[in-house]
């Protein structure tokens, strides 16, 4: 059994962002330890479904981008689901990519989880950039 090592005034988009913030470092397994349930789910199309196929895939991108950065740019909170709207660069001379990370919770801890990606363009003709 998991205990709870955090206050209940923290939100479930503070969550969301902790445990994303805790993945992009390189803390795969404390990320889901802290905020995921047991019976955590994802919807990425290229793993197996099931939590410890992810944080595998996550732990090798850890591994081979280790100056990853994530940033920030949106959190809504919407009743158990939280959005998280990032740039994703896996080192400083990456353009990087726009994602999109959905977290459903259950009791505080996320238990599924959906995340879609868009790589920046290097020439887009959109005056108004990405974010």
């Amino acid at each position: 059994m998991r205990e709870k090592d955090f206050s209940s005034a923290i939100t479930l988009k503070e969550r969301a962002v902790s445990f994303l913030q805790l993945v992009a470092a390189g803390n795969v397994r404390e990320a889901f330890q802290r905020y995921t349930v047991p019976e955590f789910y994802h919807h990425n199309p290229y793993f197996r479904g099931d939590a410890e196929s992810l944080m595998t895939a996550m732990e090798e991108n850890a591994a081979e981008n280790p100056n990853k950065i994530f940033e920030v740019k949106h959190a809504l909170e919407e009743g158990e689901i939280v959005a998280i709207h990032s740039l994703v660069k896996q080192n400083k001379e990456d353009i990087g990519a726009v994602v999109v990370h959905i977290c459903r919770f259950q009791d505080e801890r996320i238990v599924e989880m959906w995340d879609v990606g868009q790589p920046i363009p290097e020439n887009s003709p959109n005056e108004n950039g990405v974010f």
